[in-house]
């Protein structure tokens, strides 16, 4: 090995077998890897050199060993028996080499995960790079604080049967929940699911960044903003500027195609009537004219004017329909009794009614059915 030998230096390599302290010792180690790992070596020489490292790797001052797992913790050219030992060594030694050796295998790691303890199962959680196995067992077996620190590392392959076993394990802890929903990419199964657990900050953030089907995103729009709003309204029937009202909902981007209609289906027609008035920039008095209109072309000359989409026209007009078709009769409960009636009508009147907006009205029907049940009792 005379040109490795020339390249690390006698010197060096005496001072490693035979220095007189742990400090001299370490240091030559230091100079040693350095130089190992940036030499060409042939295979013959590679082979002497992983021969070299594992002297120092047995070395009974934890200052060498320490030298060696920091010189070479991303380095290629550690052997893999040497890692290994290196890992169930002390902390100070064991963790540079876990947190970052690309030598490790998926077995490896596996053992490290199930004898290492929750500190070592934090350092693989932290690496550069994981497999789907890896992320799997740590989600299995770590504790709270490591799997939190997994699901944070947007370099951790997941399978969606871990990443739900995550949600499984910590359903009331903050810190898992934030950092799978943080995730770069996430499968729409467990943002679906997610998206029932957090609160409202990290709902919106999910919202922004994750993909949810139409309809749940659909729902879950309308449960944190509309259905709010609707209560708004249900507030502004009994306030005297309902112009004000919608003026500030369109202000902020809430004076929404699906908001209005599903005004019209609560029976709310004045705010439906200021909505479509602010939207199309008709005063109120002729957009009033033009929804009441008993022919066909007011309320569609106004939909069209507020830009509001050709798809849920024809919900409008069964919407409109309906409402002319009802009229509250002064009894106890005649609130109640009017909107039911007038959501049965919408729903069995309109065929252009989404599923997602079908699935709301029935909500609906159900929360009123409730109601009655309970006012009767």
């Amino acid at each position: 090995m005379a040109t490795t030998r020339a390249a690390l230096t006698n010197d060096d390599i005496r001072m490693l077998v035979k220095g007189a302290t742990p400090d001299e010792r370490a240091l030559a180690a230091h100079r040693l890897c350095r130089k190992i790992d940036r030499a060409e070596l042939s295979e013959e020489e590679r082979l002497q050199a992983q021969e070299i490292l594992r002297v120092m790797a047995a070395d009974a001052a934890e200052l060498v060993r320490r030298a060696l797992a920091v010189t070479l913790k991303t380095s290629p050219l550690l052997p893999p028996d040497v890692a290994n030992r290196l890992a169930r060594d002390v902390e100070s030694v064991s963790l540079p080499v876990i947190s970052f050796s690309p030598v490790f295998t998926d077995h490896d790691l596996a053992e490290i995960i199930r004898l290492g303890g929750p500190v070592r199962q934090m350092a693989v959680a932290r690496r550069p790079k994981l497999s789907s196995k890896v992320t799997g067992l740590l989600v299995d077996q770590a504790p709270e604080d490591v799997v939190a620190a997994v699901c944070a590392n947007d370099n951790a392959r997941f399978s969606d049967l871990a990443l739900q076993k995550a949600l499984d394990r910590f359903a009331k802890s903050e810190s898992v929940l934030q950092a799978v929903a943080y995730r770069a990419v996430l499968p729409l199964s467990v943002t679906e699911r997610l998206i029932d657990m957090v609160g409202d900050q990290l709902r919106e953030h999910i919202l922004d960044n994750h993909a949810l089907s139409a309809e749940r995103a659909l729902e879950i729009i309308v449960g944190a903003k509309e259905r709010a709003t609707i209560d708004l309204v249900d507030q502004a029937g009994r306030t005297a500027d309902p112009k004000a009202f919608v003026t500030h909902l369109n202000r902020v981007g809430r004076l929404t195609p699906s908001l209005l209609l599903r005004a019209l289906a609560h029976g709310h027609m004045t705010f439906v009537e200021w909505g479509l008035a602010e939207l199309a920039g008709v005063p109120h008095h002729r957009t009033w004219l033009m929804v009441h209109d008993a022919g066909t072309l007011g309320l569609k000359a106004v939909y069209e004017r507020a830009g509001l989409p050709s798809r849920l026209f024809p919900a409008f007009r069964a919407g409109v329909d309906a409402y002319h078709g009802m009229e509250f009769d002064g009894r106890p409960g005649e609130r109640e009794r009017f909107q039911e009636h007038m959501l049965q009508r919408f729903l069995t009147s309109s065929q252009a009614v989404s599923r997602e907006e079908s699935d709301y009205l029935l909500d609906k029907l159900d929360r009123l059915a409730g109601f009655k049940a309970r006012a009767a009792g």
